[in-house]
């Protein structure tokens, strides 16, 4: 049976805030550690019947970029529910509320 890992290094600052994400996959193409400013995990408890999550952001992350990366999360989910369940309806209001969500961050970026 084939075997896969992802790994997750962060390093804190004396508050327990992450100042540096860095991560590793078997099945990612370039070797070694990378960076990323953000990371949200989900998991299902299928005994529970409820999700576990991990969301964790570098403090040096912009705020902008964190709204976006939580739209994209969005629009990625819309197309698991597409590919797993088949069902349109509920990628589509999801694809929806991302760009509901993406108009209000061009509005907001507009008035700044």
């Amino acid at each position: 049976m084939k075997k896969s890992s992802i790994q997750f290094e962060i390093e804190l600052d004396d508050k327990n805030v992450p100042e540096r994400i860095r991560w590793d996959a078997t099945e990612k193409p370039e070797a070694g550690l990378s960076e990323t400013k953000a990371i949200s995990l989900s998991l299902w408890d299928h005994q529970q019947k409820n999700t576990l999550r991990i969301d964790l952001w570098a403090k040096d992350m912009p705020v902008e970029e964190m709204k976006r990366f939580y739209i994209d999360c969005i629009g990625g989910l819309a197309q698991s529910v597409l590919t797993s369940t088949g069902d349109e309806v509920m990628a589509a209001e999801m694809n929806a509320v991302c760009d509901r969500l993406a108009e209000h961050l061009r509005t907001e970026n507009k008035g700044q």
